[in-house]
């Protein structure tokens, strides 16, 4: 089995850990984009470009499926990708666990990146999946930069300033950016409050996994001893995983990289 995920840096980590748990047999293909990144700014019509040729690259190495491990990305450029790629490799979007967070009863927080929070898109989950459920959108101000360079400091700052935005009533915590899930731990420690219940973080890293597997008719096998090689292409060209990567237990996971056959 060969699983093939993307992002423009490494926000794809986290559902790379999951393939890692749930199929540590499989080889992986990690197609980031040094060249373009980040691609938040950018225009939906530049994202969707860039997007494109990073999964191209990919799809040179005939992965059975794609997983697009970045919000913003499968806003943008997810039809896209599924016209060029499908039905010969199926795409898999990340989506928000705003759904399963909402129907914990709330309230709920969503830290997103300040492009999505407030976005059409993101209104439109709520609306769609969190009726009747409070909700606060936080715009997180600098974080998925911060983790993509492991700037601790950065990283300590911008999730302080996101914590006092939130609620102090919110149960559930959505990580709507792939980054997040790389410091759930320190936005729990952050956001959790003295005397409350704990806190419940949702990801989407183990979600997008299992549909991933879905959609290739395979089954998780977490008991299997035999590790996977792995592939690291830099916008296009065979690389190594960016050092940052490894200030991560999920990019340690992934050591040693060795290329896939």
């Amino acid at each position: 089995m060969k699983i093939a995920l993307m992002d423009s840096g490494i926000g794809l980590l986290a559902a790379t850990a999951a393939v890692r748990r749930l199929r540590p047999d499989a080889d992986l293909v990690l197609s980031l984009d040094p060249d373009g990144m980040p691609w938040g700014p950018r225009t939906p019509q530049d994202l969707t470009s860039r997007a494109l040729a990073v999964a191209e690259a990919a799809a040179a190495h005939r992965p059975e499926a794609l997983i697009v491990g970045c919000n913003t990305a499968t806003v943008h450029a997810l039809p896209t990708l599924r016209a060029a790629l499908e039905p010969g490799i199926p795409v898999i979007g990340t989506v928000p666990a705003i759904k399963p967070a909402a129907a914990g009863g709330g309230p709920v927080a969503i830290w997103a990146t300040p492009a999505t929070t407030g976005s059409p898109y993101q209104r439109g989950l709520i609306e769609d999946f969190a009726g009747g459920v409070t909700v606060a959108e936080v715009p997180c101000w600098g974080l998925a930069e911060a983790v993509e360079h492991a700037d601790q400091s950065a990283i300590d700052a911008a999730v302080a300033a996101a914590a006092a935005l939130t609620p102090e009533n919110v149960t559930t915590v959505v990580l709507g950016c792939t980054h997040y899930e790389l410091v759930a731990d320190r936005i729990r420690a952050a956001v959790q409050r003295p005397g409350r219940q704990p806190l419940v973080l949702h990801g989407s890293a183990g979600a997008v996994v299992a549909q991933a597997l879905r959609r290739i008719g395979a089954r998780p096998e977490p008991e299997d001893a035999a590790l996977g090689a792995v592939t690291v292409l830099l916008s296009g060209r065979p690389g190594a995983l960016p050092a940052p990567a490894l200030a991560y237990a999920e990019g340690r996971l992934l050591q040693p990289v060795s290329p896939a056959p």
